[in-house]
């Protein structure tokens, strides 16, 4: 998980965060064993900003790998991602109980949590027929 977390920290750098001043990195292990990042991108129109979550999980898309690991997230004070973010993780999770989720603070203090605890009863519909 360690490489996760310094290359969240890494992108968190990049972030553009004018407005909240709240950097975000996030870096996502596909089941495949890449690692894909990303960091927050806001917008003077806030409903326009795109988390880290969100840009490393279309990052991993891109790359054609629709299975989520092990996500990591950097933040000033260790905050865990959204609720969207959290829906989306969710989405490109099979067994959310086995995806590890690592929430890091700047001051390097670390909380693991599996996506389940944070997001205990995702969206997940039965009528809706996945075609990946």
């Amino acid at each position: 998980m360690s490489d996760l977390i310094n290359t969240a920290r890494r992108v968190r750098e990049a972030a553009y965060a004018p407005y909240s001043g709240y950097k975000v990195g996030s870096a996502i292990r596909g089941v495949d064993g890449k690692i894909w990042s990303g960091c927050n991108v806001e917008n003077l129109s806030y409903g326009l900003s795109t988390c880290a979550e969100r840009n490393a999980v279309s990052q991993m898309i891109s790359d054609g790998c629709h299975e989520i690991v092990e996500v990591a997230v950097v933040t000033k004070d260790g905050g865990a991602p959204c609720g969207a973010c959290l829906q989306v993780l969710y989405e490109f999770s099979p067994d959310p109980a086995k995806v590890k989720v690592s929430t890091t603070s700047e001051a390097g203090a670390t909380r693991e949590h599996r996506l389940s605890e944070l997001m205990p009863h995702g969206f997940r519909s039965e009528a809706v027929k996945r075609t990946v």
